[in-house]
């Protein structure tokens, strides 16, 4: 058993100016064994035991560490981490991950999860959880019909207003739904991170935020069918094509304030990321593989509903038909600018692939906006021109773009709405 004091969180580093040594010195935190947590104890025990030590914590703003262990911790749902606490594991994202000598389980810090009706842990403010895998054994890797819809494995509190939550480094094998941020209007959610987390959702959804109104923010993550390859391997085809049936998001965000998204990946869903009527924020450095449809932006109004978009990827190849499949769709109002994104498509073995898209760009709706593109590569579209224009009120401006005959691509619509 670890010293009392022990954390992984607060770390002093002290250097050897003669011999160039570290050492570092660990004080803050509590084990979880502490309290009664052990990896030989019932769901319903450490569930119990687990709640009693976030209690504790909570007046004192104290830190849990939950002690690696070579057998996971079993717990059930229903646990609430209350506001001033943190849980603390050993690792990084480990997006491939860790692996038993002997059996095809993850170590570490892991918390076993089998509970099919409540989400597993709900966060209250000034919250962090960091370092930990969260692992679903039950979860089928290869047949559809057998997929455990499980509630959400982090939660934000509909009761208590969520402001100022840390999630970072976690990994997630076997979840239905990732990290559920939809707060309620009344009980709205803010300054919420998502950094360094790893997984593959059977949903599709890996991180859903609504009613966020100070500048939440997802960076680093990465959305994988492969997370578990060292643990039991990954998914099979067929529940990948059943992932991207369910038509949903990796990531969406709705009824949010200056949303900030960095750095993003995902492969195998539907549909990469969705940008609701009510939200406005940048989004660059992404990722988008084996999607229907790579980043949808809608906006509920003409002030402060605009998206700025650049440095991406978007590979644009899976879906019922061709006709469906569309990189970017932007529609209802604001302006949305979209610099340096290339789409492309063609086939992938993980799953059922129709190797084109419709276009680049669809643009619906009936109500004005404005879009501009500008240093865009567009290739392996089927329709005629790499923009759709279904939204006869909308003006947008193309300039310097690459279509898919490797030729410049510069235009305004309507005509007379190009340079002066």
């Amino acid at each position: 058993m670890m010293p009392r004091h022990f954390c992984c969180l607060l770390m002093v580093l002290a250097v050897n100016a003669t011999a160039g040594e570290m050492s570092a010195d660990f004080s803050g935190c509590h084990s979880i064994r502490e309290f009664g947590v052990t990896p030989t104890n019932t769901p319903a025990a450490n569930k119990a035991a687990l709640q009693r030590a976030i209690d504790w914590a909570a007046p004192r703003g104290a830190a849990l560490f939950v002690e690696p262990s070579e057998e996971p911790y079993p717990v059930e749902g229903g646990l609430v981490l209350r506001m001033n606490v943190s849980l603390i594991g050993v690792h990084g994202p480990v997006g491939r991950g860790t692996r038993h000598p002997s059996k095809p389980q993850p170590v570490g810090s892991v918390l076993r999860i089998e509970d099919e009706k409540q989400p597993f842990l709900t966060v209250e403010s000034a919250t962090q959880i960091r370092g930990l895998q969260f692992w679903y054994p039950r979860q089928t890797l290869t047949e559809p019909a057998k997929i455990i819809k499980y509630p959400p494995t982090i939660q934000v509190s509909h009761t208590k207003p969520a402001q100022g939550v840390t999630l970072s480094c976690l990994t997630f094998y076997g979840e239905y739904m990732a990290m559920d941020f939809n707060a309620v209007r009344g009980q709205a959610c803010e300054q919420i991170l998502f950094e360094h987390c790893y997984g593959y959702p059977l949903s599709g959804e890996f991180i859903r935020i609504d009613y966020c109104y100070d500048i939440p923010r997802i960076l680093h993550c990465h959305v994988n069918p492969s997370n578990q390859r060292f643990i039991r391997g990954g998914y099979s085809r067929a529940v990948i094509d059943a992932v991207v049936a369910a038509r949903s998001f990796t990531y969406a965000i709705n009824h949010t304030d200056n949303a900030v998204l960095i750095d993003l990946f995902t492969f195998g869903v539907y549909g990469g990321i969705y940008l609701g009527p009510a939200s406005y924020g940048q989004l660059s450095n992404f990722n988008l593989d084996c999607v229907t449809v790579g980043v949808h932006k809608l906006g509920d109004g003409a002030f402060n509903r605009n998206w700025q978009i650049a440095q991406g990827s978007i590979i644009a190849n899976v879906g019922a038909s061709v006709g469906e499949i569309h990189p970017l769709i932007v529609e209802g109002q604001g302006h949305t600018a979209i610099a340096n994104v290339e789409a492309f498509s063609g086939g992938n073995p993980a799953l059922t692939t129709l190797g084109k898209s419709q276009d680049f760009l669809l643009v619906r709706g009936e109500k004005k906006l404005t879009l501009t593109l500008s240093g865009c590569r567009m290739r392996n579209y089927v329709a005629d021109a790499p923009i759709t224009r279904m939204n006869t009120n909308s003006l947008i401006q193309a300039v310097a773009c690459i279509d898919k005959d490797e030729r410049f691509f510069s235009r305004a619509f309507p005509a007379e709405n190009g340079p002066r």
